[in-house]
């Protein structure tokens, strides 16, 4: 039988639909055991974990059949309870495989202590970014006569005055004492130590 004759043969026809055939049963075989391997389709939605304690956790991931990773503890936050769970990685509500790890960061016991810097005589400007920086809270702000205008004059905290050095809890509010840069020359001279007039002229025999 010639090649063209073959090609428009009856047998031609059906062994190239049991090729076609063979093909497709194995494409589908071979995509429902990767989907068996992968876990496709059967994926778990990451809980929110927030402000729940450790122990909480992992009663909550076992029920999932995931498991979790701690960080590390994080400065004390005190809108989360101590030794809560303040972030974590993949966020709520992402899907993931089983087994898959929750990276999570703790809230640590309470606040550490710093040093208050020295700000006397610094400007508002300068004083404020400086308590950011170490964790404190800028308070109250008030102002009494002085030549140097928004310069800091006083720390206080919780009513009491404090000084450079002195420890604070971090998240503490430091209230500013500043000069409004309204007094004068003379209003700085003690009034006992102007001569009057009298005191000038020689008495008269």
């Amino acid at each position: 039988m010639s090649l063209r004759k073959y090609l428009v043969s009856r047998v031609f026809f059906v062994q190239a639909f049991l090729a076609v055939l063979t093909i497709a049963v194995l494409g589908y075989l071979l995509m429902h055991w990767l989907t068996f391997t992968t876990d496709h389709g059967n994926e778990i939605t990451v809980p929110n974990l927030s402000k729940l304690t450790e122990e909480q956790v992992e009663e909550k991931l076992d029920e999932l059949d995931l498991a979790y990773v701690v960080l590390d503890s994080v400065d004390f936050r005190s809108d989360f309870p101590k030794y809560s769970v303040v972030q974590q990685d993949p966020l709520p509500g992402a899907k993931v495989k089983v087994g898959r790890k929750v990276y999570i960061k703790i809230n640590s016991s309470g606040f550490s202590s710093v040093k208050i810097p020295d700000l006397i005589e610094k400007t508002y400007r300068e004083a404020v970014p400086t308590l950011r920086a170490l964790g404190l809270e800028e308070g109250t702000v008030t102002y009494i006569p002085n030549l140097g205008k928004d310069m800091v004059l006083e720390m206080r905290c919780k009513g009491r005055n404090i000084s450079p050095g002195d420890k604070v809890l971090k998240g503490s509010k430091i209230d500013l004492v500043l000069g409004d840069g309204k007094a004068s020359y003379e209003e700085s001279i003690p009034t006992d130590t102007i001569a009057s007039p009298t005191d000038e002229m020689p008495n008269e025999q």
